[in-house]
């Protein structure tokens, strides 16, 4: 059984060799690796001088523009260019924790899983908040997940990243593959996809990826008004499990754990940032009561909007 890992990538530093070191040497092999590289000259300056492609024979880089990057479609065409039996989608900042990731990551996929995401660990740098965020999203417990669990887990049930995910290509066919155009979620998107059709979702704890970011309250307000925006295009999957409960949960824990490990003076700092969280959420669902100008000032993918809004 074949697995490809595919992965885009928009200007790589240096640690994109790490990441391709460490997935050559996982106990479960990587058939091949396929980059999907937005902006050829970046990718062309980090290589220049190395011995990139006789060290990296099965690398294969496929080269996008900017305007053509679309999150659900540049990873069809991704898909397009694998013909193993599961592939793996990477984000280029996600470092496998250890040599057992793809093995972990895979075991899960039998019977009626369709999809199986990783565990997110915070950096060495990670902010408390980040930290605690990350142990929320991602907890030490696998669990399978399915249409039995809407009522109780809500959007949660849908809850995948493809920061590393792994996908068993027969059940991708049937479904259609991830959604052609969107700005944000083509993970989420695809996982609702697969539950309402009677599969089930995998999250495998076991299988462990470093990503985390320290975002700016700018950033945040930015990331989470693409995901309004997604949420606003796609109500057949939103609608009904609206995450509103799910960030309120959040917000409660969080506070919880400042204060019980003494750490009441950032509490502040956090509830300026959930605040940036909401309204730039908020402004996202209605994104099509919003100038273009705006869109554009509030959106963190310009690239998107000037596809698909004539007025920005």
């Amino acid at each position: 059984m074949e697995i490809d890992v595919i992965i885009p990538l928009y200007k790589p530093g240096k640690e994109l060799f790490t990441l391709l070191d460490k997935l050559d040497s996982q106990s479960v092999p990587v058939h091949e690796v396929i980059l999907l590289n937005t902006g050829e000259k970046y990718f062309e300056q980090l290589i220049y001088g190395t011995r990139f492609l006789e060290k990296y024979q099965n690398i294969k880089v496929y080269h996008v523009s900017k305007r053509e990057f679309d999150h659900g479609g540049t990873r069809r065409m991704g898909v397009k260019k694998s013909s193993a039996d599961i592939f793996v989608m990477m984000t280029q900042d996600a470092m496998p924790a250890d040599d057992n990731l793809i093995e972990q990551l895979t075991e899960p996929l039998r019977d009626q899983v369709a999809v199986s995401y990783a565990r997110q660990l915070p950096r060495e740098d990670c902010a408390p908040v980040e930290c605690y965020t990350r142990e929320f999203n991602y907890p030490a417990q696998s669990r399978i997940k399915s249409a039995e669990d809407l009522k109780t887990l809500g959007i949660k049930t849908f809850f995948c990243s493809n920061v590393c995910a792994a996908y068993r290509r027969e059940i991708y066919e049937e479904l259609g593959g991830f959604v052609k155009h969107t700005i944000f979620n083509e993970d989420m998107i695809y996982a609702a996809k697969a539950v309402e059709a009677g599969y089930a979702i995998a999250y495998a704890a076991d299988a462990r990826v470093i990503h985390s970011h320290n975002y700016t309250n700018v950033q945040q307000f930015q990331r989470n008004f693409d995901l309004g925006v997604s949420q606003a295009e796609h109500p057949e999957v939103f609608a009904a499990y609206p995450s509103e409960s799910e960030g309120k949960r959040m917000v409660k824990d969080v506070t919880a754990y400042l204060r019980k490990n003494h750490m009441s003076g950032k509490l502040l700092h956090f509830y300026i940032q959930c605040a940036c969280k909401y309204a730039g959420y908020l402004l996202g669902k209605n994104y099509r009561r919003l100038p273009g100008k705006w869109v554009l000032a509030f959106t963190s993918n310009k690239e998107y909007w000037k596809q698909n809004r004539k007025d920005v």
